[in-house]
């Protein structure tokens, strides 16, 4: 089997609400690629694209949905014409060679190349990570930047739909994130699970040590990237007995390593994105686990497409052991829940996701397990 062809779909759905964090990201239009090849198969990937969101100190780069088109159809695409998406580490090889960074570019080429692998070979997507370990993925429903009385109602409304656990964006002012945690857990009762996510939005680890400190009042689960940089996260881990996740921080192997290093945390947040792929995913989860970490699959609101391979990684990895901040996918005429999870009011992919007590079911068809709904693609492309 060779690649043919890649072509690139920019796409935006509708918002049920929007979803506000400290980087206060204003674009939410993404890539759909399609991998064609000789054999007739296409595989569908996905650039889940946040041109506002980097790396600490711009080690990292967001990339938009044109940064990601102009990457592919100008670099990838030639450079794997031809090419046999089996083999992926050579595939990945071509790519680094042909340009550094563009991460987000990568990912939705790989993803594509491990639907086409599933689709030829008859089984998921998840077999070709090392198999399934969970066929049930928990989901963590996120609560934007709202006023703490908005977010207590919404997270009731979730946790009345299954959630077990609640994440609570913070990070731009200290007095509204505490009172929202405190809101939030009155309205939750004692047993669901709160973490809060920071977004680098402290100034400093002082003063998240002291707003932390007061979060843990309401008994927060972690604190996900409070501060930027994986000294100031040392720094705040050596003053609270509080798990740390690391998302802003952790982009590849190397960087876990420098985290296990520095005894900077205890949890690092994966995604199919941010080291290139769902095979470049994988590799960093396994050093997550040999160094006694734990971690989440960590989303971006992906459409169907990028959602599928969120569950697909967060079920193959032993190390994922946190609820996962990932979409409950529905589509316009059948919704899974009405709030929990629920970042769309629609989606490109033909079917709802299974979802039930709080978890989505790991698509069981070959590849990803998904089907492109090609009005809907038409309907919310973009120019």
């Amino acid at each position: 089997m060779k690649i043919t062809s890649i072509e690139t779909i920019p796409v935006s759905l509708p918002l049920r609400r929007p979803h506000l964090s400290a980087v206060q990201a204003r674009e939410r239009i993404f890539i759909i690629v399609r991998v064609h090849t000789d054999s007739g198969l296409v595989g569908l990937g996905e650039a889940t694209v946040l041109k506002e969101w980097g790396g600490p100190h711009m080690t990292y780069y967001g990339e938009s949905h044109k940064t990601v088109a102009l990457v592919i159809e100008s670099y990838l695409a030639p450079a794997l014409l031809g090419a046999d998406p089996f083999q992926r580490e050579a595939l990945h090889q071509t790519m680094n060679r042909i340009i550094k960074g563009y991460p987000y570019a990568k990912a939705a080429l790989d993803i594509a190349c491990h639907d086409l692998m599933g689709k030829a070979l008859g089984v998921p997507a998840s077999v070709l990570l090392g198999g399934v370990v969970r066929t049930r993925i928990p989901v963590a429903h996120s609560i934007g930047i709202m006023t703490p009385e908005a977010a207590a109602a919404e997270a009731a409304e979730a946790v009345g739909e299954g959630i077990g656990t609640i994440k609570i964006k913070v990070g731009l002012d200290p007095r509204r994130d505490v009172e929202t945690v405190a809101r939030i857990r009155k309205a939750v009762g004692p047993d669901v699970a709160l973490t809060v996510d920071g977004n680098q939005g402290y100034a400093s680890a002082r003063e998240a040590i002291r707003v932390l400190r007061e979060m843990m009042e309401h008994r927060i689960l972690f604190a996900e990237q409070p501060v930027e940089g994986i000294d100031a996260m040392a720094e705040v881990a050596r003053a609270l007995d509080l798990p740390l996740m690391h998302d802003e921080g952790a982009w590849t192997s190397q960087d876990v390593l420098r985290i296990i290093r520095q005894g900077a945390g205890d949890i690092v947040s994966l995604y199919t994105t941010k080291p290139g792929g769902l095979w470049p995913a994988r590799k960093m989860a396994a050093v997550v686990e040999a160094g006694g970490l734990s971690a989440n699959v960590n989303g971006s609101a992906e459409t169907g497409v990028g959602n599928a391979a969120n569950l697909h990684l967060a079920a193959s990895c032993p190390a994922v052991r946190h609820a996962c901040v990932v979409p409950v996918t529905g589509v316009e005429t059948t919704k899974p829940t009405r709030v929990a999870g629920r970042f769309y009011l629609d989606d490109i992919v033909r079917d709802p996701f299974a979802y039930a007590d709080g978890h989505l079911q790991v698509p069981e068809g070959p590849g990803l397990g998904i089907t492109l709904d090609e009005s809907k693609l038409a309907k919310y492309r973009v120019s």
